[in-house]
């Protein structure tokens, strides 16, 4: 379907952009052909490309019509290589993107790769390479080589290389500037390559050009392995991609997002940095890798995730960088903002936050990959036990939540994450896949949890679970409880119907009690709904709410943003949202077993 990519106050839609993927990190690429977003190396780095959040003085590499024109957009099939077809009055021509790889895999530096080609008649393409200024802490500059100029900025070179068919206008320490025109089956190939404090290679032209077709293969070669032929298939394998986008090779952490700042409303001040790996996230990308089949990345996030626990002694934090170390405090950028959105942030102070549902993230995804038969360690067998302990006894404190709220609260979906981590000890010990000396304690504490909960967090009048207790007030995330196998099911049916009557929008749903006014719907629980229905038994509304959804969220590409405004469909939030494409996975999955 063709669209025209409009900027508004120079900033694209978020539905209008496509991500690419090298492994390491993640390239946003506007249906006007300009790469608005590109952290070098890795993806919590600083962005070289950043005009997503500075439109004016913000780094892009743009290959853009001169003419005005319409464009058809696609991922290869079952790739994350795009193609984009732009259409003028004088012609038709084709770029091809990707964020290359090599013959084993990630390449040692960056490389990002555009081929134009023409179809029909001519088209005339302005290209523009221009780093951002690292947070206003640098400022480019160009150096020239025996191979040809390159521009520093803090650390980073970057190349831009093109055949002899661009012909380059500007070339200063800011920007570089080019121009071609098309003609029928003309090809020609533009690219930035970088590295961060390294020594940057600078191959041919032709091998840079050929790995767009390698990267494709690959892509293709994973996800042809996915195991799951179900009714969604096409959606499960598109989110699939988009999770394998975010799994950072050389650790194995998987980031909630590729972004930071993009807004939860046009205007609003919920704009937070997403690039790092979440307990929660992480686990159930996990889950989701295992479940389809995926178990080289499975494994490597799994391993992450109980390395980097153990490499900070203590509770689990709720998130860590992507390379382990813990992840670094807020700052306020001094940026305009996407579409004027402020602040702009860096880092994410929910670091130092407690909540308590990690323990059952951790404990139900160890139980998850000794289910599909694999066998855990003794170092980790240790460390469930240790953090088993530790759940028992700090089940009953007060926390932030699973939505990282800053009043610490008794809050329901973290005590049935605690019901889910002992549960889940108990059963790894029947299994002899963790210790056993403790698990008549944690039977015991258990079931102290479930009474609790129905105790202090149901509520009469709402007939539902409630977001904490000593409030009326609904959490969507309780429909998670059906996933977790939590005991009540006449409650959680019921929980489900309230959160339908108050929380929905159509298909879509908020997070809890109040959010309208403040954000867009939540995407993730749009799908947990779909869940609630299929695994309570009712899969013709499981179908029908899972078609709303991929039809409200699902025309970007099938990539999906943290939330959508249900009054335009506008897409909103950090893209692509680790939590929202795992969703859709495990929303499929339960349609198909029901």
């Amino acid at each position: 379907m063709s669209e025209t990519a409009i900027r508004n106050g120079d900033a694209l839609p978020l539905g209008q952009y496509a991500a690419l993927g090298d492994g390491r990190s993640v390239a946003l690429v506007g249906a006007d052909g300009s790469v608005d977003w590109w952290c070098v190396p890795n993806m919590d780095s600083t962005a070289l490309f950043d005009r997503m959040l500075d439109p004016e003085q913000g780094g892009r590499f743009s290959v853009t019509p001169v003419e005005p024109f319409t464009v058809e957009r696609r991922y290869r099939p079952d790739s994350n290589v795009l193609e984009q077809t732009f259409s003028t009055v004088s012609g038709k021509a084709r770029v091809t993107d990707s964020l290359n790889s090599g013959i084993s895999g990630r390449l040692p530096w960056s490389e990002l790769a555009r081929r134009i080609e023409g179809l029909e008649g001519s088209v005339g393409f302005r290209i523009e390479m221009r780093p951002g200024r690292r947070r206003n802490h640098a400022s480019p500059w160009r150096e020239g080589s025996p191979h040809g100029d390159v521009l520093h900025v803090d650390g980073v070179i970057a190349a831009f290389r093109a055949d002899d068919s661009v012909t380059r206008t500007v070339e200063d320490d800011r920007r570089v500037v080019a121009e071609l025109t098309t003609t029928p089956g003309s090809r020609a190939t533009v690219a930035v390559l970088a590295s961060a404090n390294e020594p940057l290679i600078l191959p041919p032209l032709a091998s840079i050009d050929g790995r767009i077709d390698r990267s494709d293969q690959a892509w293709c070669e994973w996800s042809g392995n996915l195991t799951f032929e179900g009714r969604y298939r096409a959606e499960v394998r598109r989110s699939a991609l988009a999770l394998k986008l975010l799994l950072f090779s050389p650790t194995g952490a998987i980031a909630a997002a590729a972004t930071t700042s993009l807004p939860e409303r046009i205007g609003g001040d919920k704009n937070y940095d997403y690039r790092y790996a979440w307990i929660r996230d992480v686990a159930y990308s996990i889950k989701a890798f295992l479940r389809v089949g995926a178990i080289e990345e499975a494994k490597a996030g799994f391993s992450w995730l109980t390395a980097t626990i153990r490499r900070h002694p203590g509770r689990p934090r709720v998130m860590y960088r992507l390379d382990g170390s813990l992840a670094p405090g807020e700052e306020t950028l001094d940026l305009a903002g996407y579409a004027g959105s402020q602040p702009v942030k860096v880092g994410n102070d929910a670091r130092d936050q407690i909540q308590l549902g990690v323990y059952g993230d951790i404990l139900e995804t160890a139980a998850l990959f000794v289910e599909q038969g694999h066998v855990l360690d003794l170092v980790t067998r240790r460390l469930l036990a240790d953090l088993t302990d530790q759940c028992a006894d700090f089940w009953h404190r007060k926390d932030a939540g699973i939505w990282e709220l800053k009043q610490d609260e008794h809050y329901t979906m973290s005590k049935m994450g605690c019901w889910t981590a002992l549960d889940r000890a108990v059963t790894l010990a029947r299994k002899g896949q963790i210790e056993t000396s403790h698990s008549s304690r944690w039977e015991r504490e258990r079931d102290r949890i479930r009474d609790w909960i129905d105790a202090e967090c149901w509520s009469e009048a709402k007939q539902s679970y409630t977001l904490h207790a000593g409030t009326d007030r609904l959490d969507a995330a309780l429909l998670l409880a059906t996933r977790f196998g939590f005991e009540r099911k006449d409650r959680l049916a019921a929980t489900r119907e309230a959160v339908r009557r108050e929380l929905c929008r159509g298909p879509l749903v908020y997070r809890y009690s109040g959010m309208e006014v403040e954000e867009g719907s939540f995407t993730a629980c749009g799908f947990w709904l779909v869940e609630a229905f299929a695994l309570l038994g009712d899969r013709d509304a499981a179908v029908r709410q899972m078609d709303g959804m991929i039809e409200a969220c699902g025309g970007n590409l099938g990539l999906l943003t943290e939330q959508v405004d249900p009054g335009n469909g506008a897409m909103l939030g950090n893209m692509p949202q680790a939590l929202s494409h795992l969703a859709l996975i495990h929303a499929a999955m339960a349609i198909d077993q029901s």
